[in-house]
Order: structure tokens, then C-alpha cells, then sequence
């Protein structure tokens, strides 16, 4: 066989192998992630799903994935607390971590939409409870919502937020940005001026929640509530911090790397904006199909065709838009987000315009291997164009 027959064939076999995938049911694909799979590339693909679980010591997960802009199947696998035994279904809450800040995001646009402030406007025109101390950094510019929401604002602080146990003192948000007892982190200001780099700041988050606050005057899980959860239909999803006992009984517990309890069932985050949303992976795929629709014009439960493109259009310095980061995978551009709180780890992608996606959350540490594999997994059994296709010769 010439070269280019054997390119052509190898471009017919893939082509086939990838028709046959898109014609089977979800039943028949859930089958297909949870086995070894085939062709075997090495990597993790000789192991089921329970095996990997088991190696990297991840005792639940659970998966939502879009198609056509729909949730087309949701499932959990494994226990949502190794104290209890309680498996994990598609209604176990988890803690979503740095995803909570895109979500937090879409209501500040919200607000925004509304007329209730500017994107580009001076934060210390909006903040009311506490100002961003002055600074050499702010003569050329100011900071704005813009920038706080896509981590260009020149805030310093790198840490990530630890939460506290549920029986400690929790700190208020001046506290928090002040670096204050009894916050556990370092206090957030600039170290450069607004837009000249990227660095993720989940301070930035912090400052633009209390701006949220001050401006609406009402407490940020009522406010995330009226603006974002109840019009998606996110019934099992809050931004209630503790978790209230109603809500826990269907939440799963936090888990080490070796995948054992750890100690508090779960930590506290009054950076609700940037840590404190317990969720569903259901619940978050409704959210990024409402992105999508409303990106073709053809929902507005929260925002308009022409703000919605402020979440997925990189504001020009660094990965991120207004609460998303963008990518370019293959031959797709894609919007998602990440997350990693005390005991949980979580991931969620969605195409910029082909209506699939995926959310994947876990109660481990080691959560990281485990959700690339689900996701890559996906990505072939429905040919998602984030493969690298064979090209012709």
C-alpha cells in the first residue's frame, strides 16, 4: 500500500471507528468509559474506571455530560463518604471549589446588565464596607470588575483559600482582604498595575463578591440565588456557608490523597465567590448550556446574547474572560473551569458553539488523574474536535 493509501485508510478506519461511537446510546458509552479501553494507548487505558479510582485512592465521583445542548446522561460511581458508606448518585452535592468563581461571575454581569454598576468602572466607586487601599499602581488606571473577574487586576496574593472547620471563628470579608485574625490568609493588595499581566488572585474574587454585596445590600447566597440559581433550575446547588443540615445529608465528605477521612466533614469558605459553591454536576451543566444557548441568542435567563460574549472572550492579557478560561483545543474553542478545595477536586468544559460539554467532581485529593481520564475518554467516545485528528499527506 503507497503512502497515501495508507493515510486515507488510516483517515477511513478513524472516521467509522468515530460514526460507530456517535450512533450507540449513553448506556452503551457509560459501559465504554467504565471499561479498559479500546484501542489500548497505554497511559490508563488499561484499567476500568473502578480500577483507577482505587490506584489513585478516590472513593467518588460523579459526571455530567452535554450533548446538543442538553444534559445528555449524568451518573456516580464509588461512596460520598468512607465513614458512612453512602454511595454517590447524580444528586450528591459536592463542594465546586474555583468553579464557584465563574458562576459568581454571571451574576456580577447580571448586576451589570442591570445598570447597577460598570465593568469598567473604578472598584472604590462601588465598594461601600471597605476600599482598596490606595496605591502607586492605581495612578495610570484604575481597578474594575473586568479585571478583578479575569484575574488581571495586579493583585498579589497567590494562595489558595484553605476554608475553615466548621467549629472555628469564621472571618468577615474586610477581615479576609485585610489579612485580619481570624482569616488564615494573607491580605490582598496590588503589586502591579491593573492589565499589565495575568496571575490567578482569588482575593480579586473576594473584593468583587463585597462589591456585589454592597451595591444589591443582601447576603451573596440570596443574591446568587435570585440572579443565577433559581432561573437555570440549579435546585441542588447553594452557596450557604456552613452547609445547612438539610443540605448535608446529600452532600459527600472531604477525603485525603489516600483517600481517607478528614477529620471535619467538610471546611467552611466565606469566599463564597471564589471557593463556597456546593453543587452538582447536573446542576453545573445547566449552567454552561445556558451559557451556550444564550451565545446563539436563543436563551436569556441570565444574560443577554451580547453580555454572555464577555464570559467567553479573553479580556487580552492571560487565558481568562469575564469568570471563564478560554482555550483552544484541537480544532474547538472551549470555556471552563477548574476547582480544588480541602478534599475536593472538580473540572467542567464546554465547546464555545457545538452545544457538548462536561462536568466531572470528586471527594479527593487525588481527584486531578482521575477526572482527565473520564474526560478524555468523553472526548472520543462523542469526537469531540479537541482530538488530534489524522491529516492527510
Amino acid at each position: 500500500m503507497t503512502p497515501d493509501r495508507r493515510s486515507l485508510f488510516r483517515i477511513a478506519t478513524f472516521l467509522l471507528f468515530a460514526c460507530a461511537l456517535a450512533a450507540q446510546q449513553p448506556e452503551q458509552i457509560i459501559r465504554t468509559i467504565e471499561s479498559r479501553q479500546v484501542p489500548n494507548h497505554q497511559g490508563l487505558d488499561p484499567y476500568t474506571l473502578q480500577e483507577i479510582m482505587d490506584q489513585f485512592h478516590v472513593p467518588g465521583v460523579s459526571v455530567a455530560v452535554i450533548k446538543d445542548f442538553k444534559v445528555e446522561w449524568a451518573k456516580g460511581w464509588g461512596i460520598a463518604d468512607v465513614e458512612t458508606k453512602a454511595p454517590v448518585d447524580a444528586a450528591t452535592m459536592f463542594q465546586a471549589a474555583s468553579m464557584s468563581k465563574p458562576v459568581a461571575a454571571m451574576a456580577s454581569l447580571r448586576a451589570i446588565q442591570d445598570g447597577k454598576f460598570g465593568l469598567d468602572q473604578d472598584i472604590n466607586t462601588i465598594l461601600k464596607s471597605w476600599k482598596l487601599p490606595p496605591s502607586p499602581f492605581m495612578n495610570e488606571r484604575p481597578v474594575t470588575p473586568r479585571e478583578l473577574m479575569s484575574h488581571t487586576s495586579g493583585t498579589g496574593d497567590g494562595f489558595g483559600f484553605p476554608g475553615y472547620d466548621p467549629s472555628a471563628p469564621i472571618p468577615t470579608l474586610p477581615q479576609i482582604l485585610d489579612g485580619l485574625p481570624p482569616s488564615n490568609v494573607g491580605k490582598v493588595r496590588l503589586e502591579r498595575p491593573p492589565m499589565t499581566a495575568y496571575k490567578y488572585s482569588g482575593g480579586a474574587v473576594v473584593i468583587e463578591q463585597l462589591a456585589l454585596m454592597d451595591v444589591l445590600k443582601k447576603p451573596f447566597p440570596e443574591i446568587m440565588r435570585e440572579m443565577v440559581l433559581d432561573p437555570i433550575g440549579m435546585t441542588n446547588s447553594t452557596y450557604e456557608q456552613p452547609l445547612p443540615p438539610d443540605r448535608d445529608r446529600h452532600a459527600a465528605r472531604a477525603h485525603d490523597g489516600d483517600g481517607h477521612a478528614m477529620g471535619a466533614k467538610w471546611h467552611v469558605y466565606p469566599e463564597m465567590a471564589a471557593a463556597g459553591l456546593w453543587t452538582t454536576p447536573t446542576d453545573l451543566a445547566k449552567l454552561l448550556i445556558e451559557v451556550q444557548l444564550e451565545l446563539l441568542g436563543k436563551s436569556n435567563k441570565v444574560l443577554s446574547q451580547r453580555t454572555a460574549e464577555e464570559m467567553v472572550t479573553p479580556v487580552g492579557v492571560g487565558p481568562f474572560a469575564v469568570g471563564f478560561t478560554i482555550e483552544k483545543m484541537g480544532e474547538g474553542w472551549y470555556f471552563g473551569h477548574s476547582g480544588g478545595n480541602w478534599g475536593f477536586r472538580s473540572d467542567m468544559l464546554a465547546h464555545r458553539a457545538k452545544g457538548y460539554g462536561i462536568v466531572i467532581m470528586t471527594n479527593g485529593d487525588n481527584g486531578g488523574m482521575v477526572m482527565r481520564e473520564i474526560r478524555d475518554r468523553v472526548a472520543r467516545a462523542y469526537n469531540w474536535d479537541s482530538l488530534d485528528k489524522p491529516v492527510p499527506r
